[in-house]
């Protein structure tokens, strides 16, 4: 005989199974930002040209036809070659011509290209984290922390960041021993175009610091007697690096066409590690002389890659405007 039994009611109090959590990734590409990203052709065909740029020049030496500075590599009767045409000695064609030493320009501008992008991402991070910690500073602390800084970041800002940098430059290559002073060129630029664009970010982050805080978390935060070092950097640096950011974005272009003016100028890296901004120094006295690729590539490249990035830091700007949503 089957026995009826009464049914169990499912207990009242049992919480529903929660949602999956999805991936960071999947939550990335469906954030806001994302979705401004995609809605915006310009923005992502920037990208698109910017992304190839960079990671051509970072693997140069994977895809680059022949290393365009180790002599071995390099024949004279192979000079002057114009672009996509065979040499009449040797039978070899260029894509981008060659210049006087027969130094593939295609090659010349991939590496070029790479200590120009190291020059001006090392450039914009000194400068940005030197800016940020002096804004911090003025912000936070005020008196005469902020208006001692906030003094000599409006002089500097008074004097074109070019000039800036030719001062820092031609100061610390006089202290450097003349036999050490093409071996630290590099660093020289870093530094001289980093402490030229350091006031940008300072007065930024010191406004944007100035209002959080007077908000509730950073006020709990001092009753509960945190340090203020503590509360400048886990609490008020997270709430204004969105401004940081787009100020980053488009100072590394700048940062890039200003390693290339001083190198252009004689000033910056020398020919035995060219930047974009040597090759066109050099290109530029074959101009008149009907050797246009030597100048015109190396030019290409660099009015490229700054555009790019800069239509990028002008639509990040945008998509992290509130104002505008």
């Amino acid at each position: 005989m089957r026995s009826h039994e009464p049914e169990t009611a499912p207990p009242e109090n049992v919480s529903p199974a929660p949602e999956p959590r999805l991936p960071a990734l999947a939550r990335a590409w469906d954030s806001d930002l994302a979705h401004a990203f995609r809605s915006s052709p310009v923005a992502m065909l920037s990208a698109l040209i910017a992304l190839t740029m960079i990671g051509a020049a970072v693997l140069a030496p994977l895809i680059a036809p022949q290393n365009p500075f180790n002599p071995a590599e390099l024949n004279l009767m192979e000079g002057m070659t114009r672009p996509g045409q065979a040499n009449e000695f040797t039978g070899r064609s260029f894509l981008f011509g060659s210049d006087p030493q027969g130094r593939d320009m295609l090659s010349a501008v991939l590496y070029g290209a790479r200590v120009s992008l190291l020059v001006g991402a090392a450039s914009v991070a000194f400068s940005a984290v030197f800016g940020v910690v002096l804004g911090l500073m003025a912000g936070y602390l005020g008196g005469r922390v902020e208006a001692i800084i906030m003094r000599i970041a409006d002089i500097q800002l008074s004097f074109p960041a070019i000039l800036i940098a030719l001062l820092i430059f031609g100061v610390a290559r006089g202290v450097i021993p003349p036999a050490q002073q093409e071996d630290a060129t590099l660093i020289l630029l870093i530094l001289a175009i980093g402490l030229s664009n350091w006031a940008q970010y300072a007065r930024t982050v010191r406004g944007s610091t100035l209002i959080e805080k007077g908000k509730e978390y950073v006020q709990a935060a001092r009753v509960i007697r945190r340090p203020a070092f503590v509360i400048m950097l886990r609490h008020i640096l997270p709430n204004v690096m969105g401004p940081v950011t787009v100020i980053a974005t488009i100072n590394l272009a700048l940062a890039i066409i200003e390693e290339a003016t001083l190198s252009f100028l004689g000033v910056g890296m020398p020919p035995t590690q060219p930047s974009l901004g040597t090759l066109i120094r050099v290109g530029q006295q074959f101009l008149f002389s009907g050797e246009w690729w030597i100048l015109f590539f190396p030019a290409l490249m660099l009015v490229l890659l700054a555009l790019a990035i800069n239509l990028i830091g002008d639509w990040l700007r945008d998509a992290l405007n509130p104002r505008l949503k």
